[in-house]
């Protein structure tokens, strides 16, 4: 009997961080700007930190990046393993996580650092929901808008919109699976759901407020941070 027959498994969170925020107009990596008066990564670090069932936090940024040296106050094992590609992070993230002693059948939950607005009650949604799943899924946002398909500036295209999903993260995943599909999908998969369904797999939707999304561009800060001192009010 393997030692993972006998133990529950756990969950770990994965945050890739070493991208460099080209679309966000920032003069460094946009998730180290200030938002609500700490930098970005700091308020999506807090919500992991802030859920008790996960077992450790590991955060991959570029080998160049000194920030986490520079400002040593979180309690998450930092790697500089970035790669050129976010699939290329999660992956060597990965292998950073079976070092510190996650094994296969644990759960990975992969989440953006750029996405600051997560809370733990959206996590533990997510544990809760995939925790006996058979595959995992990924917090998603209903699509609300009309959509469009574009060609040379103009509609080439009207999508139906009432089977589309707004992909978020947290992604949850067992750490086994997810390399492998990792492994199996190339560099240029966008997330980790993608990677899942290129096995043939159908991850779990698991719905989240709009308030959970990615800051991308330079008006995603204002909105950030309206959300972030309303909560804190």
């Amino acid at each position: 009997m393997k030692a993972t027959d006998m133990t529950p498994a756990r969950y770990f969170a994965l945050i890739p961080c070493a991208g460099n925020g080209s679309r966000a107009g920032t003069a460094g990596p946009k998730q180290y700007e200030r938002v609500a008066g700490q930098p970005m990564v700091w308020h999506t670090l807090s919500a992991f930190a802030g859920v008790k069932r996960i077992a450790r936090t590991l955060v991959v940024v570029a080998p160049t990046d000194r920030f986490f040296e520079r400002n040593p106050t979180t309690s998450a094992l930092v790697v500089p393993c970035g790669g050129a590609t976010r699939a290329q992070s999660v992956t060597n993230g990965l292998r950073e996580l079976r070092r510190a002693g996650a094994v296969d059948d644990d759960w990975v939950l992969v989440h953006d650092a750029a996405r600051c607005l997560i809370t733990p009650d959206l996590i533990n949604r997510l544990i809760d929901a995939c925790a006996h799943d058979a595959v995992g899924g990924l917090l998603a946002h209903p699509l609300a808008d009309t959509l469009k398909v574009g060609e040379d500036g103009r509609v080439a295209a009207t999508l139906e919109r009432g089977d589309k999903w707004q992909a978020q993260t947290p992604q949850m995943f067992r750490l086994g699976m997810l390399r492998q599909a990792l492994e199996g999908a190339g560099d240029q998969v966008t997330d980790e759901s993608g990677a899942i369904e290129a096995m043939g797999l159908k991850p779990l939707l698991v719905a989240a407020g709009a308030q959970n999304f990615k800051v991308t561009y330079p008006e995603d800060f204002a909105m950030a941070e309206a959300v972030l001192r309303g909560r804190a009010r």
